[in-house]
Formats: C-alpha cells, sequence, structure tokens
C-alpha cells in the first residue's frame, strides 16, 4: 500500500488513478490482431468463381472488349462494397457484444465504494470481492472472512484455496501464495479486501493468457447449415454452368476451330464462359452467412434495448425454440425490493408500516430490540444517502432489516462500527443461515448471530427468549413457531428468523437461543402476470424454482398465474427417476430447492425433449445454467460466475425480459427463414430462365447477358434481402407453439421450387410475347431482364404476406425497393443502357410486365395457401 501510495480509507485519488494508467495501461489482455477494414474489403474477391470473372475481364481487355470489362468490374467493385458493409457491420456487431459482456468490479475510490469496469482497474485500488465474484486483477489480501479462492485455471488445483491477509515468509509458488488473489481465478466463499498490484498482462493471467475465455468470433449452428446449403446449391448451380458452357461451345461449332482458328475459338469462347460464370454468381447466395448475422447482430440489439442481453450470437437461435422456462421466484418473478411487514418475538406478532427502503415508519407495538441488533449485525448490506435519497448496496433481503431497525429506533451504522465483528459463516444455499461472530463493546465477550430460514434455524435453537427471559425450546413452542411462520408464508411473506449465543464450546450454530421473526413482503413485477400468460398462449410452460418456503411461493405462484402442483426439492429429490418424470408433468412449483435440484430439474426437463431456459444468480447456480439449453443470469443480483455460465444476462432482472427475448429470438427466425425463401427462389429462378431459355430457344436467343445476370444478383441480393433481417414481428408471433422444424423443411422447398417456376414461365412468356410482337432481341432481353427484377421485388411482398405484414410496415425495405427500382430505370433510360445492351421501355411494355407481376404473386398466395392447408408440408 505504500508503493503505491493508496490511503486505506479513500482509496486512490483520481490523479493517481491517471498518474498508474499511464504507467501501467489498462486491466486487460493483448488480443490477436483483428482484421482490418482492408483486408475485409480484399477477402471479397477471395472466390474460384471472382477469380474466373476477373479472368474473363482480362479476356475481354485482350479482344479490346473494353465495355464489357468496365461493366463487369463495376459490377464486381459494388458486390464487393455490398458484401464488405455486411462483414464489417457483423464484425463490429460482435465486437460490441463482447465490449457488453463485461464484468465490472467494487472498488474504493476517493472515499467512496464505486461499481467500475474491470479494465478500468489500475495497481493500487482497493478492491472488495465477494463470493461469486471472477477475480478481476493480482492483488494482497489486506483484510478476508472465510475467504476461499478457486485457482484452478492458474495452478491447475481443483480444490478451492483459503485465503488469509497474514504475513507469509519467502519465495514462494503461486499454489502457496495464501495471502495473494489472482486475475481470472473465482471467489467461492466469503469476501476479502485486497489491493491491486498487478493488471492486464502484468498479472500472472497475463503470462499464460490464452487460458482466459472469452466470446469467441464463431459461426452460429443455422449459420454453419445455411453456408453448408449455399455450397451445396453452389455446386449444383457450377454443373448447369458447365452444361451451359459446354452446350454453348458445342452447339455454336466453336469447338471445331478450337486448333485450327484459337483466336475465333478464345472470342466466342469468351462470351459463353462469361455466361456461365455470371449465372453461377447470380445463382450462388454467397452473401447468405453475413446477412444472418447481421440478423442476429440487429436482433441482439433489440434485445439489449428490452433488457436481455445475449452473450453470444448461437444463443438468439435458442430462444425461438425455448419450450420450458425455469424461473427463480425473487428479483425475478417479484421486485426484490423487500419492506419487513411484520415482525415476531416474545410470542407477540407487530405489524411494521413504510415503503420501500424508506426508514420513515414506526414498529405498531413491542418487539424485542436483540431481533433488530441481530438484523443489522449478521448482515453484510449498507444503507448511504445520494443525492439526498437514501440508497441500498447489497442484499435487498438484508437491506430491509437495516430498514426495519432504523424503524426500530435501531441505528445500523453505529452499531456496525461498535460491535466489531471477528469471524462469519456466510450464507450458502444448502444450510440456508448466515453467522457472525461479534465483540460486545461494554463486556468485550464474543456473541454470535445467526438469521436464515425458520425450519432450519429452528432446528439448531435448544432455548428461546421471552421477555428478556431465555427458557427451553419445547416442541410445542417450536410447533407454535413454525405454526406463526406457516401464516406468515401464506401470505406471501417471505421470512427470516434470528437466533443468538454468547461464544461456548460448541459448534458455532449448535445450542441457539430463539429470538423471532421477521417477515417482508417482495411484490411481484407489475407485468410479469402478463408475461406468463403470453408464455402460456405462446406454447411455453413456466416452472417457478425458488428456496423460499412452500407456502410462501404458492402464494406468488397464484398472484402471478402459475398453476400447477407444488413441492419441496428434497422431497423431489428423493423420489425414483419414473416418478420424478410423472410429477414432473404436473409440478410446476418447487420450494427450498438446493443447487443440485435445479441441475436435475434441468436433466429430467432435457431427457423429455424439452428446450429449457434455466435463470440463476449464485455461484452453485452455474453448473445448471451451463447445462440448460439457455442459461439466463441476473445482472443486478447475478455474480460474476453465474453471468459467465450463462447465455442470456438480465439486465434489469424481470421475467417480462425473457418473455420479450424469447419474442425477439422467434422473429429473427422467421426473418432469416424470408430472406432466405427470398433469395434461394429468386437465384433458383434465375439458373431455370436460362437453362430452360437454352433447351427452348437455342443459344442464339437467351433472355439475358452475362452484365445483365451480375446486375441482378447486386439488385437482389444486397438491399432488400437485408431489409428483410430488420421486418417487424408478426402480431401472431407468441400465439404459436414453439419451432421444431428447421429452415430447410418440406414447405420452405416447395415454396421456393414453386416461386422458382412461377418466375421462370412468366419472364420466359414475357421473353416470347415481346417477341411475337416484332421487337429485336435487345427489346425482347429487356423486357425478360425488368420482368426478372420486378417479379423478384413482388416476391418480397409475396413472402410478408404470409405473416400479414403491410407494405409500408418496414421503411428500409421501402427504401430498398425504391432504390433497387431506380437503378433499374438508370440502366433502362439512360446512356448507361448502351453498356447493359437494352432499350428504352414503352408504358404498354410495363403494363404487361405488371400484369404478369400480379398473377404471379396471385398463383403465389394461392399455391402457398393451399400448401399450407396440407398436412404433410406440417412436419415436426
Amino acid at each position: 500500500m505504500q508503493s503505491f501510495s493508496v490511503d486505506p480509507i479513500l482509496g486512490l485519488k483520481e490523479s493517481q488513478i491517471d498518474e498508474s494508467r499511464k504507467k501501467y495501461g489498462w486491466n486487460e489482455l493483448q488480443e490477436k490482431k483483428k482484421k482490418s477494414a482492408f483486408i475485409i474489403f480484399i477477402s471479397q474477391f477471395r472466390s474460384f468463381i471472382i477469380y474466373i470473372l476477373f479472368f474473363a475481364i482480362i479476356l475481354s481487355l485482350i479482344q479490346k472488349e473494353y465495355v464489357d470489362a468496365i461493366i463487369i468490374l463495376f459490377i464486381l467493385l459494388l458486390n464487393a462494397i455490398i458484401g464488405f458493409v455486411q462483414e464489417y457491420r457483423a464484425e463490429k456487431a460482435i465486437a460490441a457484444l463482447k465490449k457488453l459482456s463485461g464484468l465490472k468490479a467494487k472498488v474504493l475510490r476517493n472515499g467512496n465504494l464505486v461499481m467500475i469496469e474491470t479494465k478500468e482497474i489500475v495497481p493500487g485500488d482497493i478492491l472488495f470481492l465477494e463470493e461469486g465474484n471472477k477475480i478481476p486483477a493480482d492483488g494482497r489480501i489486506i483484510e478476508a472472512a472465510v475467504f476461499h479462492v478457486s485457482e484452478a485455471s492458474l495452478t491447475g488445483e481443483s480444490v478451492p484455496v483459503e485465503k488469509t491477509a497474514e504475513l507469509l515468509q519467502g519465495e514462494l509458488p503461486l499454489a502457496d501464495q495464501k495471502n495473494m488473489v489472482f486475475s481470472g481465478t473465482v471467489v467461492t466463499k466469503g469476501r476479502a479486501k485486497v489491493v491491486v498490484t498487478a493488471t492486464g498482462m502484468h498479472a500472472e493471467i497475463g503470462k499464460i493468457a490464452d487460458l482466459l475465455s472469452k466470446v469467441e468470433e464463431q459461426l452460429t449452428p443455422l449459420q454453419k447449415k445455411l453456408d453448408d446449403l449455399g455450397k451445396k446449391i453452389g455446386m449444383g448451380t457450377i454443373a448447369i454452368c458447365i452444361v451451359v458452357l459446354l452446350v454453348g461451345l458445342f452447339s455454336t461449332g466453336l469447338w471445331n476451330i478450337l486448333f485450327s482458328d484459337t483466336a475465333a475459338f478464345i472470342k466466342g469462347a469468351e462470351h459463353w464462359l462469361l455466361l456461365s460464370v455470371a449465372l453461377a454468381v447470380a445463382a450462388v447466395p454467397e452473401g447468405l452467412p453475413a446477412i444472418v448475422t447481421i440478423a442476429l447482430a440487429i436482433g441482439v440489439k433489440k434485445m439489449i434495448r428490452r433488457n436481455a442481453l445475449m452473450r453470444n450470437l448461437p444463443s438468439v437461435e435458442t430462444l425461438g425454440e425455448t419450450t420450458v422456462i425455469c424461473s427463480d421466484k425473487t428479483g425475478t418473478l417479484t421486485k426484490n425490493e423487500m419492506t419487513v411487514r411484520k415482525v415476531f418475538s416474545s410470542n407477540k406478532e407487530c405489524a411494521v408500516t413504510g415503503e420501500g427502503y424508506a426508514i420513515q415508519g414506526q414498529i405498531l407495538g413491542k418487539a424485542d430490540n436483540l431481533l433488530f441488533q441481530i438484523g443489522v449485525l449478521c448482515n453484510d448490506a449498507t444503507l448511504y444517502v445520494e443525492n439526498n435519497q437514501l440508497k441500498v448496496s447489497g442484499d435487498p433481503t438484508e437491506a430491509a432489516l437495516l430498514v426495519s431497525a432504523e424503524k426500530a429506533g435501531v441505528k445500523h451504522d453505529v452499531l456496525q462500527k461498535t460491535w466489531k465483528r471477528v469471524s462469519e459463516e456466510p450464507f450458502d444455499a444448502i444450510r440456508k443461515m448466515m453467522t457472525t461472530v461479534n465483540i460486545d463493546p461494554k463486556t468485550k465477550k464474543k456473541l454470535i448471530f445467526t438469521k436464515g430460514a425458520p425450519e432450519k434455524v429452528i432446528e439448531h435453537c435448544t432455548r428461546i427468549l421471552i421477555n428478556g427471559k431465555i427458557i427451553k425450546m419445547t416442541p410445542a413452542v417450536k410447533k407454535s413457531i413454525l405454526e406463526k411462520n406457516n401464516e406468515f408464508a401464506k401470505g406471501a411473506l417471505r421470512v427470516l428468523a434470528f437466533a443468538y449465543k454468547e461464544q461456548d464450546k460448541k459448534a458455532l450454530e449448535e445450542n441457539l437461543i430463539f429470538v423471532g421473526l421477521q417477515a417482508m413482503i417482495d411484490p411481484p413485477h407489475p407485468e410479469v402476470k402478463e408475461a406468463i400468460a403470453t408464455c402460456r398462449k405462446a406454447g411455453i410452460r413456466v416452472i417457478m424454482i425458488t428456496g423460499d418456503n412452500k407456502l410462501t411461493a404458492e402464494a406468488i405462484a397464484k398472484e402471478v398465474g402459475i398453476f400447477g402442483d407444488a413441492m419441496e426439492g428434497l422431497t423431489f429429490a428423493q423420489l425414483p427417476k419414473e416418478q420424478q418424470l410423472k410429477f414432473l408433468e404436473t409440478t410446476s412449483i418447487f420450494s427450498r430447492v438446493e443447487p443440485s435440484h435445479k441441475m436435475l430439474i434441468v436433466e429430467l426437463l432435457q431427457s423429455k425433449g424439452e428446450i429449457v431456459a434455466m435463470t440463476g444468480d449464485g455461484v452453485n447456480d452455474a453448473p445448471a445454467l451451463k447445462k440448460a439449453d439457455l442459461g439466463i443470469a441476473m445482472g443486478i443480483t447475478g455474480t460474476d460466475v453465474a453471468k459467465e455460465s450463462s447465455q442470456m444476462v438480465l439486465t434489469d432482472d424481470n421475467f417480462a425480459s425473457i418473455v420479450h427475448a424469447v419474442e425477439e429470438g422467434r422473429g429473427i427466425f422467421e426473418n432469416i427463414k424470408k430472406f432466405v425463401n427470398y433469395l434461394l427462389s429468386c437465384n433458383l429462378g434465375e439458373v431455370f430462365i436460362i437453362f430452360f431459355a437454352l433447351l427452348l430457344f437455342g443459344v442464339q436467343n437467351l433472355p439475358l447477358t452475362a452484365v445483365m445476370l451480375l446486375w441482378l444478383n447486386l439488385i437482389t441480393d444486397g438491399l432488400p434481402a437485408l431489409a428483410l433481417s430488420v421486418d417487424p414481428n408478426p402480431k401472431d408471433l407468441m400465439s404459436k407453439p414453439p419451432r421444431k422444424t428447421s429452415i430447410m423443411n418440406r414447405s420452405m422447398m416447395f415454396n421456393i421450387i414453386y416461386v422458382s417456376i412461377l418466375i421462370t414461365v412468366g419472364v420466359l412468356g414475357l421473353f416470347l410475347w415481346s417477341k411475337s410482337s416484332g421487337n429485336d432481341l435487345a427489346h425482347m432481353q429487356t423486357v425478360a431482364f425488368t420482368a426478372i427484377i420486378v417479379l423478384e421485388l413482388v416476391r418480397l411482398q409475396a413472402i410478408r404476406s404470409e405473416y400479414k405484414l403491410g407494405i409500408f410496415s418496414n421503411k428500409y425495405l421501402v427504401l430498398a425497393v425504391l432504390f433497387s427500382v431506380g437503378l433499374q430505370l438508370l440502366v433502362v433510360y439512360t446512356p448507361l443502357s448502351v453498356f447493359f445492351g437494352t432499350v428504352a421501355l414503352t408504358l404498354f411494355d410495363w403494363g404487361i410486365i405488371l400484369f404478369v407481376a400480379f398473377i404471379v404473386l396471385l398463383l403465389t398466395i394461392l399455391g402457398v395457401g393451399i400448401k399450407n392447408k396440407l398436412a404433410w408440408f406440417k412436419e415436426a
């Protein structure tokens, strides 16, 4: 502390923090160098098909076909820019996700306890650590209370190590440095105060930085499937393109002059090579994985606005499939804003007035002051004033006990300063009790104070305090106390029992003297009832899992609309597996649950084929959070360990935010389905048009040129497909059961093939109509070229109509369509038409094209409607 000039009472000053940061840098590990924007742009040209196109440009330049070369190069550059924007945005989205997923730490600065991002910690900072924290920097322990740390990530030692503030002698290996903590390790028990000695790459973990787990930039399962699908489509398309090339070469007789007139062969082959490659470029949906990433990233941003932070992109896909949500009660279904309403001591019940954490209120009746003193001393919360308002730091239940003490005239701050704590046994989910050892400032005797679940505390009590006298605890007295506990619990009150003793030779929590009960209300979040009703409508089952009393759990469940049987965790765990599975069908309320019970419930639900979301906040919840299909940690009350074991963090600890996130997850999946449907049906249509035109009209009368095909790829695979990713959610999204189908099912295959055929018939029909009207090939090709773009843009609304979405419900899509139409008008009605081989269309041409588009739209809606009614397409 001297070497960093740090004041143990005030911590570092602002000037010291800046100086230390300049000297030691940010508290973060160096990451591998990220791809620059230039590298991302260059990578857009790394494709076999693109290489062939560059070869075609070189051939065009050799043949002095400069116009063709410039147009192909221009379209390639535009395509690369769109691909670059998509990939760059996806990279930025993943980087932002990493930043948001960062942990925070509690430090002492300028005399105040503040929460800061762990990267802001500097050597000399005084750090406060407690159970569940991931230690953010190396440091020397100043104070420790039953402090245990898991150092498996650093030393390989699987058993947590007990730490101390004592001075140690000699040069010791890391594993024996009991008075030090190290970055990346985890607090498993107790609390400590630490002065930071090393940060970032200077910390021990910095020397072995690969051990630190990060949010990985990985393809999601859906992206992998679509990437694989794209490759398969690409292989099929390339096969068709090779057929087109070979047919062109043989049917025009070019093959026969390969050796006799090589120059003429190259000039003729260049046309067919360019056409084949252009067809491949237009048909392969190479932008699909990038658009999926952007859709997922946009969804993640929307979820953040609704208080749900996804820690990685693959988890977004799981959201839409969720069938069961196992939720904690306190803080998730309820507000976690505790207010003591009733107290019970010396066989008397007293009401407590006041609201929230305001200390205005009173105890109506006479209650033992010792009840409130234990509530203050066996407590780690603090009350402080900020901007003339009373604020709470620590557990809300403990804060409520400080407030009730103030109402009883017990000054919590004075008591905590004068009654020095010398030892403690922290609360855990198995014992369900917390115990402290404090020194009485008057007698200098050590007193033991305990609080916890009434049934657990009473088990350890042999005596009871009544009107200042200590008498023996009889079975009848125990029964009456438990009856009072049940009475409070039935009124949806959370009850804690309080006991004490002078230190004796017996175990810390044995031979206790019972003092009384404090019962507090924790009202449900107002929006939870509606959220649970939405879950029911959406086919999602909600199970309440709580450490609270069974009667309290049932009362709250009834209030929020969770219906079903109730059972205690231990009772459930002791049943044979067959009975567990049977009870799980009807039991929706689990009380007095321990972490191992959570894991059991998750495993059993998964064995029944359920997709399970599980909430948690403590160290012991981590295994269940990892095991669940979607682990959900609490952002406010959750420990670092719980957050790092989860896939989603609730920034407001509210159950309704889970339901909002599920809705967004479903919406993202539906939007991905839309643009997969759109891209593949349009691309396949283009392949069909060239393939069947070749068979029907021969090589001299193809409806599209290579340049036209490349332009189509730019207009339809670009902005319109991207705009679909921000389509609004359909109104009936949460009225359907969770999806269990993949994207590429029978229904999607029908949509793609059926619409591709309609587009092919429509375009080739217009091509023939234009020919029969006496138009030349350039006019016929312009009609076909424009018709494809109109039909593909009409296809957008046909897909959206299945979701009952209006034309103007997505402003980005409207802009994308207008932009695409504008680009097409440019290449038809401006001097650019020379480069594209197009001619100006008449109003009559446009009328016929729009009429065919209307017919295709009607047939699409009709065909899809009939398909939706056929059982064969409703596959699981």
